[in-house]
């Protein structure tokens, strides 16, 4: 009877322990990102961004174009509601609201976020000049950014084009140069 009591503790208690230790992270928004990354020093990540296609992709879908499109692929709703075309033209476009910090913003389009993960237990300074904290905290690095760049940039997309990533990726590489 024992055996029975201590493996039935085990078997409900194990999940809600784990379930409980899990992390949730926030998204926080480019704005709070922008505070650090803004600097030459940290290497301009705010202005590459902003001078991107993917600080664009929001707006791109309240365009008459973009809701053509979505006509076209069948969709009932404008291209800015339509969760097929969200999902790559705007960060975290499905999450629940509890998981958006105040300056998050859906018009920012495809922001740090969508790439590095949710920045609510990474974004602090003391944190992120620890790059294995960081990461600890929830920091996604990619090193293949093909991989990454294709879970967007694909032929389910409406408008793909075949691109060179590495050409492209040139173009919003943003790395913290190094120190001298």
């Amino acid at each position: 009877m024992l055996k029975k009591i201590i493996i039935l503790t085990f078997i409900f208690v194990t999940p809600l322990y784990f379930a409980q230790s899990k992390k949730v992270y926030k998204y926080v928004g480019v704005k709070k990102c922008g505070m650090c990354h803004r600097k030459a020093k940290q290497g301009e990540q705010l202005k590459i961004w902003k001078n991107s296609k993917h600080a664009q992709a929001y707006k791109a879908l309240l365009t008459k174009k973009a809701d053509s499109i979505a006509v076209k692929k069948g969709f009932k709703t404008k291209a800015a509601e339509t969760p097929e075309c969200l999902k790559c033209h705007v960060t975290a476009y499905n999450v629940k609201a509890s998981l958006l910090e105040k300056g998050y913003k859906k018009e920012d389009g495809v922001t740090c976020e969508s790439c590095h993960g949710p920045g609510s237990a990474y974004k602090k300074r003391k944190i992120m000049k620890n790059k294995k904290l960081a990461v600890k905290n929830g920091l996604m690095i990619y090193k293949d950014h093909k991989k990454l760049c294709t879970t967007c940039h694909n032929p389910d997309s409406p408008t793909f084009v075949a691109r060179d990533f590495d050409k492209m990726w040139a173009k919003i590489k943003h790395n913290i140069p190094k120190k001298k």
